[in-house]
């Protein structure tokens, strides 16, 4: 399935191709002039770069360009999370520090649902049976009240070697600031163990608490093989495919890292595909001048949310993977490095739907996925799934999806739907509208959730619908969080993988440094633990092949009141870097505090925790195509039967070629909005514009 718009025979080209759960995504985008192809295919499970690659050589074809003519690649990729959640990674060994064996398994002493006695949190990610202990110790001073000794290392290499582990995680207490000897471990183990992957905490992160380091520790080494064999095994498609040009990989923190920066720390890719749709909604936010913006990325597997504020996406630092409840904080694994801060729900158009034991209807969070994916594709699916709703109900026009090169089976669909109709005593299409409403709600109450902990009103916000199954729901999620405005940008299908062009490279740090602001501040001592950072920031961005004088410097810090035990990001002033003035950090700490609590605390004085900083280079300029409407194609040639519920039943909807949509022709709804990579339903109560950036504009009653 593609679409394209007209691109110049003389002007550069740039690939984002984006491998989701269920479809890769791709665009071609000529920078000069905005003009773009687009192509969406199936996702290959058991080699995900296979998919990716034969939807490059189709998008070219489609093009006429040869791989020569693209100057660089921007990927995003689901392998570190998946490789998460479905704990298929690396025999992994974790050694600490004596004493500390069990620190993945202990946690925090926190429960997430205090009024649940039978609550539990993710499970750890190793077993304490894979857990070891060195007898080693530093103080947090830097005193080495225990040194390393190099036999006791290398017999527990011995032992390693012989269980055959494929990854070693190390941990020393208080690494963050005094890395000498997990320097010395990774060196003796990378000698004793060849071939064997080997990741220390100080070099994952540099923050103070150890179980945090220590879980993002574990989770690098067990994911870092895999990840190390997906991008060299990708390297090598390209380059023997032609594809010459660079090509870099997009980050959980909304810019890009270098390949080889992917493959030795996959931490910082967890959430690499999600966040291009958030920094594609960022440029959208900024060239409209929307304020805030809620980015609605609804795919095949799950659906994802995130508020973008003053043209900037939340980033935060307190990101989980693998909640055991996945709307309430502390469920899940920390990871503590900058992330998009989106929620993610188990709901996509290929979540499948059941009856429970209490007789209840519930979806997801289990896939169809690609293979076999829903049972309209009619490749062996038999399970419902929300697609196989959406085509029955008629949201879904089973002769165009993909563009035309895959017909949507509706007799495989309705057959399916039936395993939780007739238990529930439905009708084929009050099922699939309750498969509809249900998915709807439930993510309606996370959206909600995100929005309110983030102190907004979701009625207040403007909404940007995209992925392949988020047009396909914005209307009524829409109507459920009472957003009266949701925009659907050209190309909303394949979104996600436009915004791997509009980013940035970036490299983030952070350096553990606890100060009160009520004390004297040794500037000098700060300003050496900035520079230290932004040195090791600027040597990732060199792999990215950026200038280093085209660099911005963000200097940040995490501030908390003293006796607190969590911390708020907060931009650190020039006239503290410049001058030690104190009462100017210390302001923008009490601003962050307000707005995320809604008051201070006045007299009781604030301390630093940690340094941060971001190195980015500014995001490339990507045009904005002009585009004629085709008259031939625009509306009412064609009508699909729409089911609007029980008592309404079923009602004819015109379906509207985007392509041949003027700007400014009005489609009242019920109306199907169909492009190549995705259908946008306009409700009974709605209107829908095109307006003059390309953008559809649809105004919910």
């Amino acid at each position: 399935m593609t679409e394209k718009t007209e691109v110049s025979a003389q002007s550069r080209w740039r690939v984002g191709f984006d491998i989701g759960g269920t479809f890769t995504d791709l665009v071609l985008l000529d920078d000069a002039t905005g003009g773009t192809y687009r192509h969406k295919t199936l996702t290959t499970p058991a080699d995900p770069s296979e998919g990716a690659y034969d939807g490059l050589v189709s998008l070219l074809e489609l093009a006429g360009l040869r791989a020569e003519d693209v100057t660089s690649l921007i990927h995003g990729t689901t392998l570190a999370i998946n490789s998460l959640l479905e704990r298929k990674g690396a025999r992994t060994a974790f050694v600490a520090t004596k004493g500390f064996r069990d620190v993945l398994v202990l946690g925090r002493e926190y429960r997430y649902d205090i009024y649940d006695l039978d609550g539990s949190p993710a499970p750890p990610l190793l077993p304490r049976s894979q857990a070891f202990e060195l007898d080693e110790r530093v103080t947090a001073a830097g005193e080495v009240v225990r040194p390393l000794r190099e036999e006791e290392l290398v017999q527990l290499a011995h032992r390693l070697r012989e269980e055959e582990y494929e990854a070693v995680a190390v941990l020393f207490l208080h690494s963050y600031a005094w890395p000498e000897h997990e320097r010395e471990a990774a060196r003796i183990l990378t000698r004793e163990l060849p071939g064997v992957s080997v990741s220390v905490s100080h070099h994952v992160s540099r923050e103070i608490r150890e179980y945090d380091r220590g879980v993002l520790t574990a989770m690098n080494a067990f994911i870092q093989p895999k990840a190390k064999r997906y991008m060299a095994r990708l390297d090598t498609k390209l380059r023997g495919g032609g594809f010459n040009g660079d090509w870099l990989v997009m980050g959980s923190h909304g810019g890009l890292i270098a390949p080889s920066v992917a493959g030795e720390f996959p931490t910082r890719i967890i959430e690499s595909g999600p966040a291009a749709g958030v920094v594609a909604t960022a440029d959208f936010a900024k060239k409209g001048g929307h304020q805030e913006v809620l980015a609605f990325d609804m795919g095949g597997t799950t659906a994802k949310a995130c508020l973008v504020r003053g043209g900037e996406p939340s980033i935060t630092t307190d990101y989980e993977v693998g909640r055991a409840d996945r709307l309430l904080k502390g469920s899940g694994l920390p990871v503590k490095l900058p992330v998009v801060d989106m929620i993610e729900i188990g709901a996509g158009g290929g979540s499948i739907a059941r009856v429970d034991a209490l007789g209840l209807l519930e979806i997801g969070p289990e896939s169809a996925s690609a293979d076999p994916g829903p049972a309209c594709y009619a490749k062996g699916g038999t399970e419902p799934t929300v697609t196989d709703a959406n085509v029955v109900l008629g949201l879904l026009d089973p002769g165009s999806f993909l563009g035309g090169r895959m017909t949507l089976d509706v007799e495989a669909a309705r057959t399916a739907l039936a395993r939780v109709a007739e238990p529930l005593g439905l009708s084929i299409e009050e099922a699939a509208w309750g498969i509809h409403e249900v998915a709807n709600n439930k993510m309606a109450e996370a959206l909600r959730t995100h929005a309110v902990e983030k102190g907004v009103n979701p009625a207040n916000l403007t909404m940007l619908a995209f992925g392949g199954a988020g047009p396909s729901h914005a209307y009524s999620l829409g109507k459920l969080l009472g957003v009266r405005e949701v925009y659907f940008p050209a190309g909303a299908g394949v979104y996600s993988a436009f915004g791997l062009l509009t980013a940035p490279p970036t490299s983030d740090f952070v350096r553990a440094d606890r100060r009160r602001l009520d004390e004297d501040i040794d500037l000098a001592t700060v300003r050496a633990v900035f520079e230290d950072g932004f040195a090791e920031a600027l040597t990732v961005l060199d792999a990215t092949g950026v200038d280093r004088g085209a660099v911005r410097r963000e200097h940040l810090a995490d501030v908390r009141y003293v006796g607190q035990g969590s911390e708020l990001t907060v931009r650190v002033p020039d006239s503290f870097l410049s001058g030690g003035d104190t009462a100017a950090l210390v302001g923008e700490f009490e601003e962050a505090h307000r707005r995320r609590f809604g008051r201070i605390l006045p007299g009781v004085p604030a301390e630093v925790v940690n340094w941060r900083g971001r190195a980015r280079t500014e995001a490339p300029a990507v045009a904005s195509p002009d585009r004629a409407a085709d008259a031939d194609t625009a509306v009412g040639h064609r009508t699909i039967p729409v089911y609007l519920g029980r008592e309404p039943g079923r009602r004819d909807a015109p379906v509207v070629h985007r392509a041949g949509l003027p700007v400014g022709r009005k489609i009242d709804g019920p109306a199907l909005i169909q492009e190549d990579e995705c259908a946008i339903y306009v409700g009974p109560d709605a209107t829908a514009v095109l307006d003059e950036h390309g953008n559809i504009l649809m105004e919910v009653d």
